[in-house]
């Protein structure tokens, strides 16, 4: 399975609609406690290039727990919220019970019973790759107002040191070697740069801007490893080949940063504006 970040390769159409409804149901609440965020700056920035205003009602496809849900709720924007997995449902209700103005429902886009023009903004972050294109890019569209704008946001999946990895190859060429590879921001970028392309290519969406950072976080390796968890590549390992590679990792770790790693990860968004 190509990993997450690899949002180019992806292939929604490989996932049966129950795989794409329930993936991440049995890590939802480690997906809460260890993503990282994304940066009020950028989330500013986004409300700031979409022009929404105070009376913007925005749709979110695939909202997860409320990873960035929180983040536009907190600005006072009225939401709709679409999470397919009831785990992460229950979870983002809980992060969002502050906020009287969001609305999450447990259902899939797909699914959902379009609402025609509603909306100044579709938001996703880290999600939109999982709906077949051909249905995601024309119904987003279908929702948005004229001048309407299509948010995407992504969290590239979070790297460590290049000396440190070079340790952790080691222990997934033993467990898990498909899992060993290592993205250089050059990469990065590209594969983030790549993703925004496939809004305008929908024939949907014009006026693409694109922009992006460099963030940097500490875990503590117990959170680390929780982080990992979360991501495709692996929850689609076999338990038994989970366990192991993880007590390899955390072997590892211990011996190189003692009790905590540092990770770097790219954030940013794609903006475009319907035709």
């Amino acid at each position: 399975m190509e990993s997450e970040q690899r949002i180019t390769w992806f292939n929604a159409d490989a996932y049966t609609v129950q795989q794409r409804k329930s993936w991440y149901s049995q890590v939802a609440d480690a997906y809460n406690r260890a993503r990282p965020r994304y940066p009020m700056q950028l989330v500013s920035r986004a409300v700031e290039l979409a022009e929404l205003d105070k009376n913007a009602i925005i749709l979110e496809v695939g909202c997860g727990p409320g990873t960035a849900t929180t983040s536009f709720a907190s600005l006072g924007f009225s939401m709709i919220c679409l999470e397919p997995s009831l785990e992460a449902c229950e979870l983002a209700r809980q992060n969002c019970a502050k906020y009287p103005d969001v609305e999450v429902k447990n259902t899939t886009f797909e699914e959902w019973e379009l609402e025609p023009t509603k909306f100044k903004a579709v938001l996703s972050a880290t999600a939109f790759h999982w709906i077949p294109p051909e249905i995601g890019y024309p119904k987003a569209a279908d929702a948005l107002q004229d001048n309407g704008s299509l948010i995407l946001m992504l969290n590239m999946q979070a790297q460590p040191d290049y000396e440190v990895y070079q340790l952790l190859h080691q222990v997934y060429q033993i467990h898990a070697p498909s899992l060993g590879q290592y993205e250089t921001r050059e990469t990065q970028e590209k594969n983030f740069r790549s993703f925004g392309k496939f809004a305008i290519d929908s024939g949907r969406f014009q006026d693409l801007v694109s922009e992006e950072l460099v963030c940097e976080v500490s875990y503590s390796i117990d959170d680390y490893l929780t982080l990992l968890s979360t991501y495709s590549p692996y929850i689609a390992l076999e338990q038994q080949n989970r366990d192991s590679l993880f007590a390899g990792l955390r072997e590892a770790l211990e011996k190189k940063c003692g009790g905590s790693i540092e990770v770097s990860y790219l954030s940013g968004f794609h903006i475009a504006r319907k035709i």
